[in-house]
């Protein structure tokens, strides 16, 4: 999927809803700051200070359009970071391209950290010759999940289900509820209809089978070892050829390779959004018809 496309998946009201919270956070009261900087039309570069992919842009240009700053870029969504290198300039009133500032920086590195990760998963993965899904999940930060989300599109990963209503999930958790596989596949089904598949998350092939057998659409085989795992999708695939096999559990960049095998299709990965390091960017200030520099510093 072209990343420059992505942009066109976020509705213009979510970012500016979005945008407004973020910025409602940093600052809902008195900004004491704005005195020092005034109001004096002004212009910032935004610099990248380490390697990665950059990503956020839509949400970047939405933060700030909310405080009345237009930001013009240098780099299209997707791009290749290499140190240091001129990402985009903002201009508007001083005290306004300040209060977008922080926010907007602690957006991109955030974001541009997950579709780094996000890359070098997907790159991991194509170079043992597997062809599935990496995907992430739902582990995301609370009120940042959205951006999180298009973080893994821009690196190349599937985001997996965006919330609860995108499949119907049936874990270790709702299977003791239900008293069994069998009874909380069947209540999965009733409620899925036919508008969205049904996946079980098992830890064993008896409950893989158990699950396959009551009509899941995907199987989770959650935290198998690699030496448990393909075997016992290996049979499952065997005996139900049409049932997806998703692995989890466990899974990270240095050991992701070992679990690329042809009867998995899709590798689920927490730590793209739990563990993925921010990138480094900064925004700095300039005077007109000088040359930005990316450490500015006084006189």
């Amino acid at each position: 999927m072209d990343p420059e496309g992505l942009a066109l998946l976020l509705p213009p009201t979510t970012l500016a809803t979005l945008a407004d919270s973020w910025l409602h956070e940093d600052c809902p009261s008195l900004n004491y700051a704005a005195l020092v900087t005034g109001a004096a039309p002004s212009q910032a570069a935004l610099w990248a200070k380490s390697p990665g992919v950059l990503a956020g842009r839509p949400f970047f240009d939405a933060i700030f359009a909310q405080v009345n700053c237009q930001v013009s870029w240098f780099l299209p969504e997707g791009s290749k970071l290499v140190p240091v290198a001129k990402v985009a300039e903002v201009r508007g009133p001083a005290h306004c391209l300040l209060l977008g500032e922080r926010v907007a920086l602690n957006m991109l590195a955030r974001c541009s950290g997950i579709a780094s990760s996000a890359a070098a998963a997907v790159a991991a993965a194509r170079g043992t010759g597997w062809a599935g899904h990496v995907a992430g999940t739902r582990k995301t930060t609370p009120g940042f999940r959205l951006v999180e989300k298009y973080g893994l599109l821009v690196g190349g990963a599937v985001p997996h289900r965006y919330d609860l209503g995108g499949l119907v999930m049936v874990k270790d958790n709702h299977v003791v509820a239900a008293g069994g596989v069998k009874k909380a596949v069947q209540r999965a089904r009733q409620a899925a209809n036919f508008a969205l598949k049904v996946e079980v998350e098992c830890s064993s092939l008896q409950e893989a089978l158990q699950a396959a057998e009551a009509g899941a659409d995907l199987i989770l085989l959650d935290n198998f070892r690699p030496e448990e795992l393909h075997p016992t999708a290996e049979v499952l695939k065997a005996r139900f050829p049409s049932v997806g096999v998703e692995a989890s559990g466990g899974i990270t960049l240095g050991n992701l390779p070992q679990f690329c095998r042809p009867h998995i299709d899709v590798i689920s990965l927490g730590m793209l959004t739990q563990a993925a390091p921010a990138l480094d960017f900064s925004l700095k200030l300039f005077a007109e018809g000088t040359t930005p520099v990316p450490h500015a510093r006084l006189s």
